[in-house]
């Protein structure tokens, strides 16, 4: 009888022994790959929410401000307005001076006109491709005009009009939100400035 008792007891100790450690190894090999699944998929999700997104050359892209979309807007206006005014006045100044200094106008905003667009592209704004507003209507004044006069008239628009670009592009090259708008501000400003003695050297001569 005690022999018997003995391997019972010996026998339910071995059955309690492989239960707890079948147990174990069940909760190490199953709970610890699903916490550390759902910690990886955590990890990733956080990653994907911070992740950046490059804009144009090679800067972060941010939200444009109004004040950055509205510089946007009136620099692709005016550029076009620059160059529409400058090929007519190719056709229609009496000046040499004014047709060369209309040159020069319809060649650099042809050229600023062409990076404005591809910026505006990238930040997803479309700009204007049809003069309105003051442009338009300085345009169709200079289109009634012929000789002298319309020498005078052009020039005069040309200096009003740079001395506003020059400080639109001044502030912005200091003021504006967008990193790329800014950089881009500065680099054009200093053509603005020439463009604007240009401008109020030739309005003396006519």
């Amino acid at each position: 009888m005690k022999f018997r008792n003995v391997a019972a007891a010996i026998s339910l100790t071995l059955l309690v022994t492989a239960l707890v450690t079948a147990c174990d190894r069940e909760d190490r090999t199953g709970r610890p790959e699903t916490e550390t699944t759902g910690s990886i998929q955590s990890e990733q999700q956080t990653g994907s929410a911070s992740a950046t997104t490059t804009g144009v050359a090679g800067g972060t892209r941010s939200e444009m401000t109004n004040e950055d979309k509205e510089f946007v807007t009136m620099a692709g206006m005016g550029g076009l307005a620059e160059v529409q005014m400058g090929n007519l006045a190719l056709q229609k100044a009496s000046s040499a001076d004014v047709k060369a200094f209309a040159q020069r106008m319809v060649a650099d905003h042809s050229k600023a006109n062409a990076e404005i667009a591809e910026f505006a592209t990238a930040k997803g704004l479309a700009l204007a491709t049809e003069l309105s507003g003051d442009p338009k209507a300085a345009l169709e004044h200079l289109t009634s005009l012929s000789g002298a006069e319309f020498d005078k008239a052009y020039m005069t628009h040309m200096v009003e009009d740079h001395e506003k670009d020059v400080a639109e592009f001044d502030k912005a090259s200091t003021s504006a939100t967008d990193a790329d708008l800014k950089a881009w501000a500065g680099r054009t400003l200093p053509t603005l400035k020439e463009h604007l003695e240009m401008a109020k050297q030739t309005a003396r001569k006519v």
